[in-house]
Parts: structure tokens; C-alpha cells; sequence
């Protein structure tokens, strides 16, 4: 039989999982996604995902992969894993692609990517809010969001962002490529978007505690530009909570028909509304 690289798109709120990785507990996503897996396939399979997410880390387009001679037509991977999936896991799309792996160009789903897009709802009010508790993070002091796009501009471009690297992040480099970064207001709602090449551990709430320190008042934008060329993880501010953080989109050449997710599937509609938001 013919082995087949299976890449399926999974959507997850991670509020009650230890992240994605798989550990002895078995409280993890990847964990949970593999026996669904193994159930619906009657076979051990394991997963390689676009991009490791932490505990309490959401995600709208993860991408995953794995390889089978298993005979399955695409919307059974969807529905049939789903079927023996929680509710806070689903998987919402399955591309059956050919496996050779003599080809240097065969499919990753974590080395074929060329972009990752992460989202960070933050509620800014001051009262925490129980609808967004665990979907959003909070911040009580007043925001200036005009400031905090000000900032943002620092973080654009090919750079090392070794000031936003977590101790024990495993990338080989810390510099990687800022495409886009935009803010969005809603009411008491702002949404942080982040496009890059990749991202270090911890970077995108690390990178969020440093804008609300200028949004707040505490340090003016150019401290962002400051901090990025002082490479010292320990002058910047605290690591922002999980909560609010989304894996958005994992985006790869169209050779492979992959889909992209973008912001669609962000809660609550949002996507439409941040559609016409400035």
C-alpha cells in the first residue's frame, strides 16, 4: 500500500490543556488529537504540528501532519476524528498529499511554512470581564493605542529579538523576520495581530507587555526600538498572561493547497468586525 502524508487543519481552545506537546500526563492537545487519531485509525499515529503552543494557548489554524497507508478520503479525517475529539478540539479541514521523501521539497507542516500569524485579545477595562475570562487577557489601566502602533513600528523588519526570547527557547536563531504587526480596537477590546517568519518561545506576550508599557504611559514607543538592540531579556517588561494568545494562520506556498485561515474563526465574529476596524 501506498503511504500518504495526511495534513489536517485543528482548531483548539487550550484553556484546559498543559499546551500542545505531548507529556507523560496526557493533558496536552497533542495528546489528545493522537488518541482520537489512533481510535479512529485503529493504528498508533504521531503528529508533527506547524508550531509548538504553551499552556492555556488557543489556536484557529493549527497544522498538523502525519503518514499512513490507511485509506481515507478527506472529510472522513474530519469527521471521523472529530467523532472521538473533546469539544474543545476539533479538526476542521484534511489535504491527502503524496509522500516522497527522495523530493527536498515534500511537505512540513512545521519546515514548509514560510509565515506564522499569531492574534492576542486583550479586554481593556476596568472590571475583568467573565465572558472573555480564559479567551482574552487583561489590562485595567487606560490605553493609548495610537502610542502602541507607534511602537510597533520598531518591530518590523529582519531583526534579533532576543529581548523577546523566553530562558530554554530551542530556536537556533533569535533573529527572524517582523512582516506585519497591526493593533485593532473594538469597544474594550484590542487585538494584537503579529505576522512573521517564526516566533521565539514566549515572544508574542513578551512583545504585548512591552507595548502595554507604552500604552500605559510607563515608557514612550521608542523604548521598543531601545530594547530590541539592547538584546537584554531582563530590562523589558513581565511576560503577559496566555489567555488571550490565538495561533492564527499558518501560511505555505500554493504548490501545496493549503488553506489559510487568516482571522476567520476568531471569537465571537470578530474577524468581521476587525474587517473594517482602523
Amino acid at each position: 500500500m501506498t503511504v500518504k502524508r495526511i495534513v489536517l487543519g485543528v482548531d483548539y481552545d487550550g484553556s484546559g490543556y498543559q499546551g500542545w506537546q505531548t507529556q507523560p500526563h496526557g493533558q496536552t492537545v497533542q495528546d489528545r488529537l493522537e488518541m482520537a487519531l489512533q481510535t479512529f485509525a485503529r493504528q498508533k499515529i504521531h503528529t508533527t504540528c506547524a508550531g509548538r503552543t504553551d499552556a492555556g494557548v488557543h489556536a484557529l489554524g493549527q497544522v498538523v501532519h502525519f503518514d499512513t497507508e490507511l485509506d481515507r478520503v478527506e472529510y472522513s479525517w474530519v469527521n471521523g476524528v472529530n467523532t472521538f475529539l473533546p469539544e474543545d478540539i476539533a479538526v476542521s479541514w484534511a489535504k491527502i498529499l503524496p509522500l516522497d521523501e527522495q523530493d527536498p521539497q515534500f511537505f512540513h507542516a512545521r519546515f514548509s511554512a514560510f509565515s506564522r500569524t499569531y492574534h492576542y485579545l486583550l479586554h481593556n477595562g476596568p472590571t475583568r470581564s467573565p465572558i472573555w475570562a480564559q479567551r482574552a487577557g487583561w489590562f485595567f489601566r487606560p490605553l493609548d493605542i495610537e502610542r502602541m502602533r507607534e511602537g510597533a513600528e520598531f518591530l518590523l523588519g529582519e531583526q534579533d529579538f532576543s529581548v523577546f526570547r523566553a530562558t530554554g527557547c530551542q530556536a537556533k536563531t533569535p533573529v527572524k523576520t517582523m512582516y506585519e504587526m497591526k493593533i485593532h480596537q473594538v469597544d474594550d477590546l484590542i487585538v494584537f495581530s503579529l505576522r512573521a517568519s517564526a516566533f521565539l518561545h514566549h515572544m508574542v506576550r513578551n512583545i504585548v507587555g512591552a507595548l502595554l508599557y507604552v500604552g500605559s504611559g510607563r515608557r514612550e514607543p521608542a523604548w521598543i526600538g531601545e530594547l530590541i538592540a539592547s538584546k537584554d531579556r531582563s530590562i523589558s517588561a513581565p511576560t503577559f498572561m496566555p489567555d488571550g494568545l490565538y495561533l492564527g494562520e499558518i501560511a505555505y506556498p500554493d504548490q501545496w493547497g493549503i488553506p489559510c485561515r487568516g482571522t476567520r474563526g476568531l471569537p465571537y465574529g470578530l474577524s468581521a468586525i476587525l474587517a473594517g476596524a482602523t
